[in-house]
């Protein structure tokens, strides 16, 4: 399991998403890891250059907390233009 799915890290804010009729908190790097890696590639193919930002961010803020805004910034990007936000 990779350091970033583990980080408790918090985000600057917290992603409450809808899926199958359940509501989905996203409040660290590892969940949100989690979250991005966790969907096969297939559901992410549309907004492929977003979720590629966005997973590389989170890698990068479970090293460095300070790079918890930019990567708090990619999956808030990525989830407007999936429409889950």
């Amino acid at each position: 399991m990779s350091d970033a799915a583990t980080c408790e890290t918090p985000l600057r804010t917290t992603f409450k998403i809808e899926l199958d009729s359940k509501t989905v908190s996203i409040a660290t790097v590892g969940q949100a890891y989690q979250f991005l890696t966790g969907l096969g590639s297939v559901e992410w193919l549309e907004f492929r250059s977003l979720h590629d930002d966005a997973v590389n961010l989170l890698t990068r803020a479970a090293g460095d907390a300070m790079l918890t805004v930019p990567a708090t910034t990619a999956v808030r990007a990525l989830f407007v233009a999936a429409k889950l936000l």
